[in-house]
């Protein structure tokens, strides 16, 4: 029997068999087909939609011997109270195998208020750590030389602040600032889109973006200036295909920033990452992060012109969802994270964050956050998944969608450019109502119990056990407002008041911002003077009304 009349034979057994009665898609509504073979691949080419590691369009991975030359960089988000709680912290998760740093920061410090503002009343040190001045990112790092860690900062709104602190602090360390290695988010298109921590309006933010790939490029070349981040994107409810299109619109936009700016792409793209969120649908997150190193090297190669591989190459985070644990029985959080890492691992990812399973109800314990690292470990260690690379390249199923992922996304960045553009899209409220459409159908589905999750509307169990939490207490407001009290009586206020005045001399004049700013962290002005003056200048955000 030859293999066209064993599919039809097997073709006429599925139809005739019994299946379930379940809506087959991912979890992008996507339908997926009961079997995959050679007849789902269109014109496929192994060099020109797969090729080798490290190789374009680097499907299979950016490095030749990926995790056979080094582990992914195991990175706990981590960060509440002060900075000298987060310091703790910081050398309890080194301890125990971490190997880099990723700080939380508190709201009022992602928003660019100090501890001791009216608005940071009752958050002090609630959802991360309190850092108003150079004086706390000192703290944070007492006892860790800022040259032997890799650091990121989720911050965006006040990025290029945070980023001083943290170069003003290894330069007081003794540090040599071209040996810093780690990232800060600093993507300000997504928080329009998604998540809402902006400071100034969208063309000076941009420029204040643009003023960083120009500064780090020549004084910080290991930094990673800017993590272009679908997380908060998918978070806020988007699809998979709309996490992936949106994110890399935004990511072609400051390329185009850069080269309007006279950059050469070379330049700074090299020093570009990326930050994907990792759900519950297996290789529907795979074939995303695949299909995301597939078009960005293409778009930067043919569209952009970058001729240096690395500016090819996409280099990326990846953090567990946070959407997706529950309050419900949440001993079932540890076994969607494991799965969402391992499918993070598969894909190639860089860097990884595990959530803990203890995040629905506060910052996660020692104990819970342990656990978490611990799933890194074991899916590094003991699953054998590191040992070969891509073993998923050639499945007929993760090729198909990979490709399909690919289209979706195409056809994706023609309509964004048929309604003007990210910067127009976001003005127009069209990527906020696409996140908030998907949003509503998937709560709609969960409702509907068209889509099960464990424990919330199927597999429901009473009495659960109470978990210990982590509880921040109001201590650290204390701790922070007496902080500041005492740096502004013992700094030097006529420099602090000159470094301010130059801040807001360079941004009249569209100067680089970055050097006026550095000198107003070594000068040790406060977060939110040093986002006042830009305001001054830049004005303040406020968003349209668009429901």
């Amino acid at each position: 029997m030859g293999m066209r009349d064993g599919h039809r034979a097997w073709q006429a057994a599925y139809e005739a068999g019994t299946k379930r009665d379940v809506e087959f898609v991912t979890q992008s509504s996507a339908p997926v087909e009961p079997l995959y073979g050679p007849g789902s691949l269109h014109n496929w080419d192994y060099d020109r939609q797969l090729g080798d590691p490290g190789e374009y369009p680097f499907s299979r991975g950016i490095h030749p011997t990926m995790y056979r030359g080094r582990l992914w960089t195991m990175r706990q988000f981590a960060g509440f109270g002060t900075a000298a709680d987060t310091n703790r912290r910081f050398k309890f998760l080194l301890s125990h195998g971490q190997t880099g740093l990723s700080i939380a920061f508190d709201f009022p410090t992602l928003m660019g208020y100090d501890s001791d503002h009216s608005r940071s009343e009752g958050e002090v040190g609630m959802c991360g750590v309190a850092v108003s001045s150079l004086a706390d990112m000192e703290t944070l790092y007492d006892g860790i030389p800022m040259d032997q860690v890799s650091t990121s900062m989720t911050i965006n709104g006040p990025a290029a602040m945070l980023f001083c602190f943290y170069v003003a602090a290894a330069e007081r360390q003794g540090v040599d600032i071209r040996q810093l290695r780690g990232t800060v988010q600093n993507d300000i298109l997504k928080e329009y889109m998604a998540q809402h921590a902006w400071v100034y309006p969208v063309e000076p933010s941009l420029k204040i973006i643009v003023d960083m790939f120009e500064w780090a490029a020549e004084h910080t070349p290991q930094w990673n200036t800017i993590s272009i981040s679908g997380y908060h994107i998918r978070e806020a409810g988007a699809t998979a295909v709309q996490e992936l299109a949106f994110t890399l619109a935004n990511g072609f936009a400051y390329v185009e920033r850069g080269i309007a700016r006279g950059l050469d792409v070379d330049a700074f793209a090299p020093r570009l990452s990326f930050f994907w969120d990792v759900h519950n649908d297996f290789f529907e997150e795979i074939a995303k992060m695949r299909a995301a190193r597939r078009i960005w090297a293409r778009h930067l190669r043919e569209r952009y012109g970058a001729t240096d591989p690395r500016s090819w190459t996409m280099r990326f985070h990846c953090q567990t969802a946070g959407v997706s644990l529950t309050a419900q029985q949440p001993m079932n959080n540890v076994v969607r994270v494991a799965y969402q890492a391992l499918a993070a691992v598969l894909a190639g990812t860089q860097s990884l964050h595990t959530n803990s399973l203890d995040e629905t109800y506060a910052l996660p314990t020692e104990a819970s956050v342990r656990l978490a690292l611990r799933t890194q470990q074991i899916l590094a260690h003991e699953t054998g998944a590191p040992n070969v690379i891509d073993p998923l390249g050639g499945s007929y199923y993760v090729e198909a969608l990979t490709d399909q992922m690919e289209r979706e996304a195409e056809a994706l960045f023609r309509e964004i450019e048929q309604i003007g553009g990210v910067r127009r899209g976001i003005e127009a409220g069209w990527f906020q109502q696409q996140i908030a459409q998907s949003a509503r159908r998937f709560q709609h589905e969960v409702e509907q119990q068209r889509r099960v999750i464990v424990g919330v509307n199927e597999f429901v169990t009473e009495g659960e056990p109470e978990l210990e939490v982590l509880r921040v207490t109001k201590s650290a407001d204390e701790t922070q407002r007496r902080r500041l009290a005492e740096l502004r009586a013992r700094r030097d206020d006529a420099r602090v008041q000159a470094t301010l005045a130059a801040l807001r001399a360079a941004a009249e004049r569209e100067d680089n911002v970055i050097p006026p700013m550095l000198d107003c962290a070594r000068a040790y002005c406060t977060l939110f003077e040093i986002r006042h003056a830009l305001e001054e200048v830049y004005g303040a955000y406020r968003e349209p009304i668009f429901f």
